[in-house]
């Protein structure tokens, strides 16, 4: 049997040494197995790339693909998926937050045959800001309510799958990609392995909290129509105020003449309406945007540098 573990990089340089050496230990420790270490360089502008090609010409188990540019962790993960070889994959992170430790435990359970993959999350957020950990919570309530997904709060992207799961992944060849929400889509049978978090071994985080706040926002504009469900009742709404308050004035003009007073008001209400019609025009404006993303069929990555043969480009 053969597991193909993916390993998105971004100027991980100080932390790829130490994740290396956790994970050539583990994997030859899981001696019953083949393994593909492939290591895919998002555009690194450290010596990541460099740390690769050392490894790669002492490990015969490792390959790296090498973006031109920087692409994003999700066309990384993509990537990765379209050129594994093996019967199982895992994706994980370098930073070493995705403890390669957990992967034989993981494996065990995959092996039961009552799962097609065996998923990560965390129990805590220690060591995360507050702030962050509140929003992240309220970000996975609000998908369980407005989206059909199965998002579990705390949720890693490791992960150990089947094949078959890798397959249907790949066959989901978008480009607006929201990986949680596309493992939650494909459906299969997941086991969710509990771990206590762990913070970083070297290097500084690259998902600030406006960039998550962004990756939030993909997520519900690519599994959930709810906001532009949310735009057409508000238009109702307000429709349904506007006539009621046109009864309300020709009641009172007929009862009390035609008052003058109120301007002021009035352009209150005329500037508030109007910010609801631009606020709904904008995420209408929203989803227009990914259908012209995914009409131009723009390839998710370019790959510059590689070790590995027959590299699937799409």
């Amino acid at each position: 049997m053969k597991i193909s573990l993916i390993i998105p990089c971004y100027n991980e340089a100080e932390a790829l040494p130490t994740f290396y050496g956790e994970l050539d230990r583990v994997t030859r420790e899981m001696s019953d197995y083949e393994f593909e270490l492939l290591f895919i360089d998002d555009g690194s502008k450290d010596k990541t790339l460099e740390i690769l090609k050392e490894k790669a010409a002492q490990d015969s188990r490792v390959t790296y693909i090498s973006f031109s540019r920087n692409f994003g962790k999700e066309a990384a993960m993509y990537a990765g998926f379209c050129n594994v070889t093996g019967d199982y994959a895992a994706t994980m992170d370098a930073d070493m937050q995705d403890p390669p430790s957990l992967l034989p435990e993981m494996m065990k359970i995959l092996e039961t045959g009552e799962y097609d993959s065996v998923a990560t999350r965390r129990e805590t957020r220690k060591g995360e800001p507050k702030v962050r950990s509140f929003f992240a919570r309220r970000f996975y309530k609000l998908m369980k309510r407005i989206s059909d997904v199965d998002i579990v709060d705390g949720a890693r992207d490791f992960r150990l799958m089947k094949r078959s799961m890798v397959d249907s992944i790949v066959s989901m060849s978008e480009s607006n990609r929201f990986s949680k929400g596309i493992f939650g889509w494909i459906g299969f049978k997941t086991y969710w392995l509990p771990y206590e978090n762990v913070e970083r071994v070297a290097g500084k985080s690259k998902w600030s909290f406006w960039k998550l706040l962004k990756y939030s926002f993909e997520g519900i504009f690519n599994f959930s129509d709810a906001p532009l469900k949310f735009a057409s009742w508000t238009g109702f709404f307000f429709m349904f105020v506007s006539l009621v308050m046109t009864l309300v004035v020709f009641i009172r003009t007929l009862a009390f003449g035609d008052p003058v007073s109120g301007w002021p008001s009035l352009v209150c209400i005329i500037l508030f309406v109007g910010g609801v019609q631009l606020f709904c025009l904008g995420v209408i404006g929203q989803y227009i945007s990914k259908i012209y993303k995914e009409t131009k069929r723009r390839p998710q990555y370019i790959v510059a540098q590689t070790n590995k043969e027959d590299i699937v480009k799409k």
